[in-house]
């Protein structure tokens, strides 16, 4: 009979793409430039934070940053009163993630782990899971999907932001952001791993999470603003929630 530690084990390699890990690698030096290659999740990080908490208060709540990279959003969530542990495969840019948390006067619990293993050691742990452009840069979005789902307590909040595969998000996310406007670096996306509204729905119902919402994002480059819109034909935010009542101990 398989050790079902075993298994966990090799699922969770089996979902790491290298080249990605290599990618950001190169780029972690960059995550806390502004006007870098990152600039845009800067940009858009005060109104991923109002999409949370305008569903879930994030104020005394255990929240999980899945793919935290140098820790953007992290640090806003403690900011906000999270007690915020941040996972992520890359070494480098937890480093920076790290550091940055210390200069910044902020405790958060860095750890590199994939979500899989995760969830296999400490599930039902958060009241809030967030999986912010991560999913379109794994080999198996719907494994990762399925770990937050383990990791939720009852009650608990998931929170996606990725890209549509859509014709217009080609065109814009990949097209104009990396090759005309130069604000992504070239290779950063890769269409074909950009997920469909309804893919995400089966995986989060086939997970047992219900759905709660779809909202689109608009970026305007030049102006560094985005906002809501209805539109979820390029980027966009969506809500899921695990049945049942969630109580955080303490």
């Amino acid at each position: 009979m398989t050790d079902p530690e075993s298994i966990a084990v090799a699922e969770h390699r089996t979902n790491i793409d290298p080249e990605e890990i290599a990618r950001f690698a190169a780029a972690s030096p960059k995550w806390w430039d502004r006007d870098g290659e990152f600039g845009a999740l800067h940009d858009i990080n005060g109104l991923r934070v109002a999409y949370i908490t305008a569903r879930s208060p994030l104020n005394g709540k255990q929240v999980l940053d899945m793919g935290c990279g140098g820790g953007i959003l992290s640090e806003a969530m403690a900011i906000a009163g999270a007690k915020v542990t941040g996972i992520d495969m890359g070494n480098e840019a937890l480093a920076v993630a790290r550091a940055h948390a210390r200069l910044s006067g902020l405790s958060i619990d860095y750890r590199q782990r994939a979500a899989e293993d995760l969830a296999h050691t400490c599930p039902g742990t958060y009241d809030i899971v967030t999986c912010m452009e991560l999913l379109e840069h794994v080999p198996r979005p719907d494994s990762v999907v399925a770990a937050s789902a383990r990791l939720l307590r009852p009650g608990g909040h998931l929170f996606v932001a990725t890209l549509n595969r859509s014709l217009m998000a080609f065109a814009l996310a990949i097209v104009a952001a990396e090759y005309l406007l130069g604000i992504v670096a070239r290779g950063t996306h890769t269409w074909r791993r950009f997920i469909r509204p309804g893919e995400l729905t089966r995986w989060t119902e086939a997970a047992g999470l219900s759905v709660e919402d779809f909202t689109g994002m608009r970026y305007i480059p030049g102006l560094r603003h985005s906002s809501l819109c209805r539109s979820t034909a390029v980027n966009y935010l969506a809500h899921f929630r695990k049945p049942g009542s969630s109580q955080t101990p303490g």
